[in-house]
């Protein structure tokens, strides 16, 4: 903003309270909602307006402002929706003239007056009194081209909001998605529930903490990367069907579908198993799209309709490689056969590692239409449990839209003997350099030991989620306040 224009907006300002007025008053007096008043009388003529003299009030933003020597006409806008605005000067309008007169795009104002018509077919607000709310020492963005630097768009989104309408938009269609997400879990009988956020130790997932500390009970505490151990602790204690959309914490790298503070939905069901959460999360989006979209099809060509394809990991990388996984089945056989496919074999600690880059570079990218990629390795999913058929791998999915996963499911493992062997095969990986790997949990242990029913889990990416529903590029737009560098420091992806 130039000097000039702020140095204006001030100097309105101090004309205001020098008159008396307050810029900035408490309270806004009843009002209609914009849109609620459009619906009741756009379908009316001037001729019927004129006749039923309606006499409104509203408030909200002012948007834009035109001037035709003793007409003025201002747009104003209150969630979203707008409405224009008259102020003559003469036939006894004039204090009303000139309050709008020093108004500035962007102030805040209540205004009462009658509703007309323009010879344009416009519906109008006749301002016969005009209040100041709220007033605006910065111009809007500029009207035509919106708000157009991507990392100012992030760091300021009240800008992003007001001057780009896409931005409000994918808010909207996050909500009703989120919603959605609810109203499905509850139809099912889904208890939604609260677990701690600050963990004296995490887990749940494969992931770095963020670390914190207590300063009245000197202890350290970790931010949680899921919220998966507690909620089982809840099944084990005879709460059968439980949820919680959460924000999780992780300590890695940003990308365009990665950010270290992210929404997650998990919930657990007792008596179930992960072929169940497979048809629950086809549910849960398709229901999901349909609140926010009204549609089964999705932005890229996606299509949620009909069933969703079903491929085993092996499968996948076979056919993507041409290396099959459970025959290559130690670390140094993997590397070999990915070198000699001309593939980047990495510096994973384990093969369970390598399979997971593999898969991540060769395979996950093109899984565009929805994917259930099934039964991992068991060493990366140490809270799952074994398949009957094959010990090296787990009843687990993933599953894959757009090229990204969205969601990860188990039949939860619920022997404990089995899980604290696992654990311990964790405390190991950790010990050899893999930061990652699960810590040792005996609390969940011990909880365990009193037996929890067979189980099944899912976790929901939900930012995730609206990126597929909406098409955006970056996760960083469906998030209203993504975590940024400092401002002025060099951007990092990660992976």
């Amino acid at each position: 903003m130039s000097e000039r224009e702020r140095g204006a907006r001030r100097a309105r300002l101090e004309a205001l309270r020098a008159a008396g007025v307050n810029p900035y008053p408490a309270r806004a007096g009843e009002n209609a909602r914009v849109a609620a008043l459009r619906h009741q009388h756009d379908a009316k003529d001037a001729e019927q307006l004129q006749a039923a003299q309606i006499e409104v009030a509203v408030a909200g933003r002012i948007r834009a402002k035109r001037s035709f020597g003793k007409l003025l006409f201002l747009t104003l806008e209150e969630d979203g929706a707008r409405i224009q605005l008259s102020a003559r000067r003469g036939e006894g309008q004039d204090q009303a003239f000139a309050a709008a007169r020093q108004l500035d795009v962007g102030d805040i104002a209540r205004v009462r007056g009658q509703l007309w018509r323009t010879q344009k077919g416009e519906l109008s607000i006749a301002a016969a009194g005009i209040e100041l709310l709220a007033k605006s020492l910065h111009p809007l963005p500029e009207k035509w081209h919106g708000l157009q630097d991507v990392e100012l768009r992030h760091r300021r989104r009240y800008l992003d909001l007001l001057a780009n309408p896409r931005a409000r938009e994918i808010a909207l269609l996050r909500s009703r998605a989120v919603s959605s997400l609810r109203r499905t879990l509850d139809g099912r009988g889904f208890l939604e529930v609260e677990t701690p956020v600050l963990q004296p130790l995490y887990g749940g997932a494969a992931a770095r903490p963020f670390t914190t500390h207590h300063a009245l009970y000197g202890q350290q505490l970790f931010l949680r990367i899921s919220d998966e151990l507690y909620l089982k602790r809840l099944v084990i204690g005879g709460l059968d069907r439980v949820y919680e959309i959460a924000h999780n914490f992780r300590n890695e790298g940003i990308s365009n579908k990665h950010s270290p503070e992210f929404t997650m939905l998990e919930c657990y069901q007792a008596y179930a198993d992960y072929g169940d959460m497979m048809e629950l999360v086809q549910e849960l989006i398709c229901e999901a799209a349909r609140a926010a979209l009204a549609s089964l099809s999705l932005p890229g060509g996606i299509e949620l309709g009909g069933p969703w394809r079903r491929i085993t990991m092996q499968e996948a990388l076979r056919a993507a490689t041409g290396i099959d996984i459970l025959e290559a089945a130690d670390l140094e056989s993997l590397r070999a056969q990915a070198r000699e496919a001309g593939l980047e074999a990495g510096a994973a600690p384990s093969w369970a590692r390598l399979v997971d880059d593999l898969f991540s570079a060769h395979v996950e990218p093109e899984l565009v239409q929805p994917t259930f990629v099934t039964h991992q390795p068991t060493e990366l999913s140490p809270l799952a449990k074994r398949s009957p058929e094959d010990p090296r791998v787990v009843e687990r999915f993933e599953l894959f839209l757009g090229g990204m996963e969205l969601a990860n499911a188990f039949s939860e493992l619920n022997d404990p003997d089995e899980q604290r062997a696992r654990f311990e095969a964790q405390v190991q990986l950790q010990r050899h350099g893999d930061d990652e790997a699960h810590p040792m949990d005996l609390d969940f242990l011990e909880a365990l030991e009193h037996g929890m029913p067979p189980t099944g889990g899912l976790g929901l990416g939900v930012d995730r989620l609206v990126r597929a529903l909406v098409g955006a590029a970056n996760l960083r737009e469906v998030i209203l306040f993504p975590h940024l560098r400092a401002a002025g420091a060099a951007e990092e992806a990660g992976p």
